[in-house]
């Protein structure tokens, strides 16, 4: 099977910098299931092109197995499948998680790029096709691929090449490559689990959750499994707050800014967390790793897991707390998990302290009794600090107009009446008792800039 990804911006030899692959020399590349190359066609300053060759060894797949004829004879050497997905991700690894060491700028950029699949399995013909990338930005042109006239008589080729051109990021290619080319095919060689839950949002979380066929590509994508294809739309439009943040908040510019807000609400919950005796914890929402930045420097605490919906946000947290660098015992004592906060996760259960800092008011209301069972009822920590804005205070930021949310992806925000109020029913419901403190400059009329729960059983 055959892809080749070409650019025409100047120095349009940059393309080898985003892929990480020099444009002077062919690459080989060992597979599980065969061989991929790496070479380029053409590479002059106005036009570059890269190819990845892949090359499927159908016998190999099936050695030690009871044999058929379907397994030696079949589509997999030259047809793109899963296995195109696979090696897109292990040849372009870096390029698919949006990384450029050399040149991080180019990264971002977005290119004039075009892709071509030599022979791509459409069940469901060209108009699906369309369907599926028209409404990425794509310009796509198609050529029949003729069967052999003895061997399929009558039959309709259902293989296309396939041209994609459009205004677009590598990555952002890269990731509409690996997910849509197996949903098209609508196989995968391999078994389907939790695991491709993960690689779909992790490679949908920029794209899918607006996509017009989102539930036809999650369905064909994992297999037709509709457990795993609800989990994963329902991760893909959770709210990701510490990503989302495109600008300061507006909070962070109150007048008690010299100690930001942010760091005395962390100062807040790590003052609590200490109280408590707390040695494993969960930060829920992590977003890019603060507060466990703040834990791990604290021996006391003996097991810290950050979880996060948006695997960005996880890639984020572990730069930024040097995971890789980190001494082995200090290593031992953390992991970010990828997860949504409103479904039941058994790697949750049983921690000794649970935080929710600035999280709560991403979810939309109707989905907060889920994330009430999830954490109360299931994961049930012995202590949860959770924190959220105080809407009474927002009179007091002149740049927020009356009625406007401190940031775009809140879904809401409380008066103090109103948290007290939910936290009391939750606490009630699921047998834990609560106590309000409040964090931040305390005004006379309008209370704190943000409030906090500790709930404990």
């Amino acid at each position: 099977m055959l892809l080749t990804i070409t650019t025409t911006a100047p120095p349009a030899t940059d393309l080898g910098y985003l892929l990480h692959k020099n444009p002077a020399r062919l690459q080989t590349f060992e597979l599980a299931f065969g061989h991929a190359h790496v070479f380029y066609p053409e590479a002059q300053e106005d036009r570059c092109t890269a190819a990845l060759l892949v090359e499927v060894d159908p016998i190999s797949l099936v050695r030690g197995r009871g044999h058929t004829l379907d397994q030696y004879v079949n589509d997999r050497p030259y047809a793109a499948s899963s296995f195109l997905s696979v090696a897109i991700a292990q040849v372009f690894g870096s390029a698919l998680s949006g990384t450029s060491r050399e040149r991080p700028e180019l990264a971002e950029r977005v290119l004039p790029l075009s892709a071509t699949l030599s022979a791509l399995p459409c069940r469901g013909g060209e108009d699906l096709l369309r369907r599926l990338f028209e409404p990425l930005g794509y310009v796509v042109s198609t050529e029949v691929v003729p069967l052999d006239e003895v061997l399929a008589a009558g039959v309709a080729s259902r293989y296309l090449t396939v041209r994609l051109t459009g205004q677009q990021r590598l990555v952002d290619l890269l990731s509409h490559l690996y997910v849509l080319v197996p949903v098209l095919d609508d196989d995968k060689h391999y078994w389907v689990g939790d695991d491709e839950v993960a690689k779909l949002v992790r490679h949908g979380e920029a794209w899918l959750a607006a996509h017009p066929e989102r539930e036809l590509v999650a369905a064909r994508y994992l297999k037709h499994q509709r457990s795993l294809a609800r989990q994963a739309l329902a991760q893909l439009e959770e709210p990701h707050p510490e990503v989302t943040v495109a600008e300061p908040e507006p909070e962070l510019e109150a007048p008690e800014a010299q100690l930001s807000l942010n760091e005395q609400r962390l100062g807040a919950v790590l003052a609590v967390l200490k109280q408590s005796g707390a040695k494993r914890v969960l930060d829920l929402g992590c977003g890019e790793g603060k507060l466990l930045r703040l834990l791990l420097k604290d021996p006391s605490f003996q097991d810290l897991v950050g979880v996060d919906v948006s695997h960005r946000a996880l890639e984020i947290a572990a730069e930024r707390l040097h995971l890789s660098e980190l001494p082995e015992r200090t290593r031992a004592r953390i992991q970010l998990l990828q997860g949504a906060l409103t479904y039941r996760d058994l790697r949750l259960a049983g921690y000794d302290a649970a935080t929710v800092i600035e999280v709560i008011e991403h979810l939309d209301p109707p989905r907060l009794h889920a994330f009430e069972r999830a954490l109360f009822e299931f994961a049930r920590p012995r202590l949860v600090v959770l924190t959220t804005p105080n809407a009474e205070y927002n009179v007091k930021y002149e740049n927020l107009e009356a009625g406007q949310l401190r940031h775009h992806d809140h879904r809401f925000e409380w008066t103090r009446a109103e948290f007290v109020a939910w936290a009391e029913r939750a606490a009630a419901r699921y047998a834990y008792r609560v106590r309000f403190l409040s964090v931040g400059t305390e005004d006379l009329v309008v209370g704190a800039p943000t409030q906090m729960a500790v709930f404990e059983c």
